[in-house]
């Protein structure tokens, strides 16, 4: 079993390619539950939070790196969402928001893509993602996952410009990423094998 990181150090670097993602299951903005363990190829990006209009931010927000950029990084995605789909990718997004504020946010800015909410940090804590507290909640960084047939492909943090984000995520895919032919590392030791795993035994779910 793999040991749980300490989580105000943990960071991106474990999130290696060929790393499988868990099968934890999530609520969708676009109804019912979903799982990314059998996610074909899928664009991940997980974010801290987004504000609604005339509510004010989490304490702090302004001092904290990275923590501003959400809305404009969505948009982004949605902006661009038929180029991944012509590049064979689907976008989803992910954060510790429940599915309620998320149904709000997708709706006001009609996102295309589904939303899934990590509230109880199931899915955070089985990729052991990293995150940051401030007026005593915890959040999650903003990072992305580039995924095929289930497995990280790519992994890309820090995320600094979230607003050109979107554009960024499409020059990698077009660069080889989106190709079938593109093999994932072996595991040290494991010949024949390109699934890595990060041992939780807290994990249930039911296939997506």
């Amino acid at each position: 079993m793999s040991a749980a990181l300490p989580v105000k150090k943990c960071g991106a670097d474990h999130l290696v390619a060929g790393l499988a993602l868990p099968e934890v299951v999530l609520q969708s903005t676009k109804g019912g539950t979903a799982s990314l363990s059998g996610a074909d190829r899928c664009v991940v990006y997980v974010y801290p939070w987004t504000g609604r209009p005339g509510y004010p931010n989490p304490p702090n927000w302004d001092d904290i790196p990275g923590a501003h950029g959400s809305t404009p990084e969505a948009e982004g995605f949605a902006d661009r969402y038929a180029e991944f789909e012509a590049a064979g990718y689907d976008v989803v997004g992910i954060s510790g928001q429940t599915s309620k504020e998320q149904a709000e946010f997708a709706g006001r800015l009609r996102l295309p893509f589904a939303l899934l909410s990590d509230a109880g940090f199931a899915f955070a804590d089985a990729l052991r993602l990293p995150r940051f507290e401030t007026g005593g909640v915890t959040y999650l960084k903003r990072l992305t996952l580039i995924v095929r047939d289930g497995v990280i492909a790519e992994t890309i943090y820090p995320v600094e410009r979230p607003a050109e984000h979107a554009g960024e995520v499409l020059a990698r895919l077009a660069v080889g990423l989106s190709s079938a032919d593109t093999p994932l590392p072996l595991s040290p030791g494991g010949e024949g094998e390109a699934r890595r795993t990060i041992s939780n035994p807290n994990v249930r779910s039911s296939p997506l």
